[in-house]
């Protein structure tokens, strides 16, 4: 494990500006992490938090580290798709305020153990959960096309063919279980990296990260369940970090705040539905030049935040019409 690195919660100061905890409010983390956010709002005022996470270290970590706040915290285990069902018999079933930190913490990223990083060689893992296919189990089993669609789906990697076709040539010989051992097919087809630009390995590892645990659909689910349980002029908060989930963040809530360009062309434009959140504001909230300086990882985050109107929840939209083309 690499210990020389501290995480860092992204836009901290513009989270608690955005949620304005107030005494008596019941928040959930949905991301819980390393608990930067959960602290931070017990912090900021007499307030409830629940933080939920389906990674069994963070479990652990919210044990550990969340003692000193009683019965004002209180952590749930699971994913937070099922963020409606985890909170359904509390208090936290209509809460105030719902935040999301989307993506890996730096915690997984610098436990070379876990498997996300190229930067660290350990086991292609990958699993949020520690259940399930690892991502050894995906590159070594499934088919080239299929390899080669889900770096370019969820990856945005052009060269992703090529990618594939490097992958299926090395497991023939032997199976793929490091991370050393993918990051160094992948850079063998690509260009070397030129100084300050992001690693060739970063868009496979992310896209293979997204397939193994689901992600795309996780997220999708967790915005709609949050739209039913949110009470009128509760917050969402969604920090996300790549552009397929800023890319289905910012269309779920322009939708819902009917400020989308056109309708879905699977659904039927309704004119009189009402819309079910208010952006606020209307474009995303980047981090600052000094917070960048300090954690590099910020650089990509976007701020997205929604108010809940007093509309009744909608159905499910098309996830795929979600995910596909650019922001």
């Amino acid at each position: 494990m690499n210990t020389g690195t501290l995480h860092h919660p992204v836009m901290l100061p513009q989270i608690i500006s955005a949620l304005a905890p107030k005494d008596g409010d019941y928040i959930i983390d949905a991301t819980f992490g390393d608990g930067g956010y959960s602290k931070s709002i017990l912090n900021h005022a007499n307030c409830f938090v629940a933080g939920i996470d389906r990674d069994p270290d963070a479990i652990s970590r919210a044990h550990a580290k969340m003692q000193e706040f009683g019965n004002k915290f209180t952590i749930l285990e699971g994913s937070f798709s099922n963020i409606e069902r985890l909170t359904e018999n509390t208090p936290f079933n209509r809460p105030d305020a719902i935040v999301f930190d989307l993506g890996v913490c730096s915690t997984q990223l610098d436990e070379a153990e876990r498997g996300f990083s190229f930067k660290y060689d350990g086991p292609l893992d990958m699993r949020m959960s520690k259940k399930g296919e690892s991502a050894a189990d995906v590159v070594n089993s499934i088919s080239e096309s299929k390899l080669a669609n889900i770096i370019y789906n969820y990856g945005d990697e052009r060269a992703s063919r090529r990618i594939a076709r490097a992958i299926s040539a090395r497991r023939a010989q032997k199976p793929l279980i490091r991370t050393a051992e993918l990051a160094q097919i992948v850079r063998s087809v690509l260009p070397r990296a030129q100084k300050g630009k992001s690693d060739p390995a970063t868009r496979t590892f992310q896209a293979l990260r997204i397939y193994v645990n689901n992600e795309i659909d996780e997220l999708c689910d967790a915005l709609l369940a949050s739209e039913r349980i949110l009470q009128e002029g509760g917050i969402l908060a969604v920090v996300s970090f790549h552009s397929i989930e800023d890319r289905i963040v910012k269309r779920f809530m322009r939708e819902r705040a009917g400020l989308s360009s056109q309708p879905s062309r699977h659904q039927p434009f309704q004119s009189d539905i009402k819309p079910t959140f208010r952006l606020s504001p209307q474009r995303p909230i980047s981090p600052e030049a000094d917070e960048i300086k300090i954690n590099p990882r910020a650089r990509s985050a976007k701020l997205r935040i929604a108010i809940r109107t007093a509309a009744a929840a909608k159905k499910a939209f098309n996830k795929h019409e979600m995910v596909r083309g650019r922001s």
